[in-house]
């Protein structure tokens, strides 16, 4: 993939030469912000070793509750080569991650192909992980069907019009449902190793937002209407108000009765298989700290 001068790879489609001016996502060349083995991912993935986790800088959401808004939201991060990347993956599989994971990396991906298409060369064998917002062009999820392995992908939303409040964008949910979609298609069954450490598969993440459990409602609805066993669900109850949540009427965690709520809502659509938080997870140490580490 050559750098964009008319930029199409996130649902924004802004159109901007990246060679020139960054992107809406703010984004112009590949910046990341941290490198690092990470263990709070889910445990298929995270595993006992850690998954390779790489930061990309700035995001093509504009989420007002993101914990990771340093990054996302004000670009914290080192500008670095495709060479460096390629590096920095063949480091993250000698310290024995259990798979690459890269986080919000659409806005980059000129960068990161070719980075993959080097560290194979040089003996990258470990799965590669897609860890997005869900907001992904259908053409782009295609793209990717030789790269990725396994999608974690969000699904934030099940009303358009909550997605424009929080996330800035018009369209969330209708853009990643049939993102989703196709990422199933691609990954249709999840397969796991002897130690049980994800190999393939998509795992959809939910975040249970405060006074929002009618829209998680809705957010269960369409998944159970996916076939069963075709992904694995993941409830969040990590909401912490960071960044700009306050002044979005999300200034407090979510109570142990709206947790309870949307679990046993998702029992009752029988997506008993799959993974959930305990509310101890809402707390400010379990977002790592963008100190440019393994950058």
């Amino acid at each position: 993939m050559e750098i964009p001068k008319s930029c199409t790879l996130c649902p924004r489609q802004c159109g901007v030469d990246r060679t020139r001016v960054p992107g809406a996502c703010g984004a112009g060349s590949l910046k990341v912000a941290r490198a690092a083995l990470h263990h709070w991912e889910e445990p298929c993935i995270s595993g006992s070793r850690g998954s390779g986790t790489v930061f990309f800088s700035h995001c093509t959401l504009r989420c007002c509750y993101c914990q990771n808004f340093p990054i996302s939201a004000q670009g914290l991060g080192k500008e670095i080569s495709v060479e460096r990347l390629r590096d920095i993956f063949l480091e993250l599989q000698a310290q024995g991650a259990h798979n690459i994971n890269l986080v919000s990396p659409t806005q980059y991906l000129p960068w990161i192909l070719p980075a993959l298409d080097q560290a194979r060369n040089l003996g990258l064998t470990l799965p590669i992980v897609y860890n997005t917002g869900g907001y992904e062009r259908v053409e782009t999820v295609r793209l990717l069907a030789p790269y990725v392995d396994i999608w974690l992908t969000d699904l934030k939303y099940g009303d358009d019009t909550l997605g424009q409040r929080l996330s800035g964008v018009p369209d969330y949910f209708t853009v990643a449902r049939d993102a989703i979609q196709q990422m199933i298609d691609q990954c249709p069954l999840p397969r796991y190793d002897q130690e049980g450490i994800l190999q393939k598969g998509v795992i959809i993440r939910h975040l249970v937002l405060p006074g929002q459990t009618g829209d998680s409602q809705k957010v269960l609805d369409w998944m159970a209407s996916l076939p069963k066993g075709s992904y694995i669900p993941s409830l969040m109850s990590q909401f912490t108000p960071f960044h700009k949540a306050a002044e979005a009427g999300l200034g407090r965690r979510i109570t142990s009765y709206e947790y309870k709520k949307i679990l046993n809502h998702a029992l009752a659509l029988g997506l008993e298989e799959g993974f959930c938080q305990d509310k101890s997870s809402a707390k400010e140490e379990y977002t790592p700290p963008f100190d440019l580490e393994g950058v």
